[in-house]
């Protein structure tokens, strides 16, 4: 961990009148007059290498699984998975179940089609493991297999999380449309609004005049900002949240089945291997 990185980060944390403590307990109180710091004051200081969410951290779901269902649905995904096991027999892996991942049962819904594994990378821009991860992940995304696909899905657990989280589609979309040319030259510039220069994108404003650098005009920004398809990905994202059992990031999830993370992988390159292994094993099926 860049120790210099971290001091520099709680200064600007406690420079900007923010709480410590990134594991959410109770939400602070709303004060109407005040919508910053309303923000501000959920966010601190991540307590290991990852930054965590309360348990109690509710979000919207898009469905509701009756209980019944779900033990049948239970039942059968053990018998898939049973089998699965016996075709990754022949394989030579070198992870273990319940130490470097965690089997998710029953497996849950992805972001895509069932015709690629999904690889799915959930992220905070405010998380500093988070930005260290990134030139590593990009560097493994580059070179993906053609039957894998790479998505990230922002973290949901806070109003401030929330909100960088609506810039991350807003510069989803916008670069689909053609608006932003370079993707992980803005993502780039994102972490390092946050962490090298302090900025940490509290309102609206301030995230606008960041997408303006990159040449984009205040109504493209505000019609995609406020659009319905930002408000449906942030619901899907939080419902893919809780349905994975998000608590703390980075975190991946492999095919809605796997979720792993650097301090069970014992680092950001194991951490690669363990999701290669994870792509073989649902390779195999």
């Amino acid at each position: 961990m860049n120790t210099p990185r971290i001091q520099n980060w709680l200064l600007g944390l406690l420079a900007a009148g923010l709480i410590s403590g990134c594991s959410r307990e109770e939400p602070a109180a709303v004060v109407e007059d005040d919508p910053v710091r309303d923000i501000a004051e959920d966010v601190g200081e991540p307590a290991e290498d990852v930054v965590e969410a309360d348990d109690d951290a509710a979000g919207e779901t898009l469905e509701v699984v009756e209980e019944s269902a779900a033990d049948a649905e239970t039942d059968d995904e053990e018998i898939v998975l049973a089998r699965a096991d016996d075709a990754n027999a022949n394989l030579d892996l070198k992870f273990e179940e319940g130490t470097h991942y965690q089997r998710l049962v029953p497996t849950q819904p992805t972001t895509g089609g069932a015709d690629k594994i999904e690889v799915a990378e959930f992220f905070w821009y405010g998380c500093p493991h988070c930005y260290d991860l990134e030139p590593v992940i990009n560097r493994w995304a580059d070179d993906l297999p053609p039957g894998v696909r790479f998505v990230r899905i922002p973290a949901m657990w806070n109003d401030l999380v929330k909100l960088h989280a609506q810039l991350f589609y807003t510069e989803e979309i916008l670069v689909r449309n053609g608006k932003i040319e370079d993707a992980e030259q803005f993502r780039n510039a994102v972490f390092e609004e946050y962490h090298r220069r302090g900025n940490r994108l509290l309102n609206e404003q301030a995230i606008f005049k960041l997408f303006s650098r990159f040449g984009v005009s205040q109504e493209d920004f505000e019609q995609t900002w406020n659009s319905f398809e930002v408000s449906q990905k942030l619901r899907v994202a939080s419902d893919l949240a809780r349905r994975y059992s998000i608590s703390s990031v980075p975190a991946i999830v492999v095919n809605g089945k796997y979720r792993t993370g650097a301090s069970e992988a014992g680092g950001y390159a194991k951490l690669m291997e363990v999701i290669d292994e994870l792509i073989a094993r649902e390779s195999a099926r």
